[in-house]
């Protein structure tokens, strides 16, 4: 997650590039003529339905209160090589 500061017009012209950054968790500060004039952030999220879902789809587990039970757990399975997400990051860029 990054932090940034772009020009009004850089974002107009970079608008999807910033908005991804933004999806994945980032800021970006907009200034108009060096002045700052908005934030770019992602949603709040206001309740637990989000965490849910993860842990449904097996993507978190949820805590039970001891940190270091969790290395005794086996690691957990991910649908996708580290390759293919790779090669999925790397298409968001061109």
């Amino acid at each position: 997650m990054s932090s940034g500061a772009v020009s009004v017009s850089e974002l107009k012209a970079n608008l999807s590039r910033y908005l991804r950054e933004v999806r994945r968790g980032g800021e970006i500060h907009v200034t108009d003529r060096g002045t700052p004039v908005a934030r770019l952030v992602p949603p709040a999220r206001t309740d637990d339905a989000h965490l849910s879902r993860l842990i449904t789809a097996g993507v978190l587990r949820a805590g039970h209160g001891n940190a270091a039970a969790v290395l005794d757990e086996p690691p957990l399975e991910i649908p996708t090589s580290l390759t293919a997400a790779l090669d999925t990051e790397r298409e968001d860029r061109a």
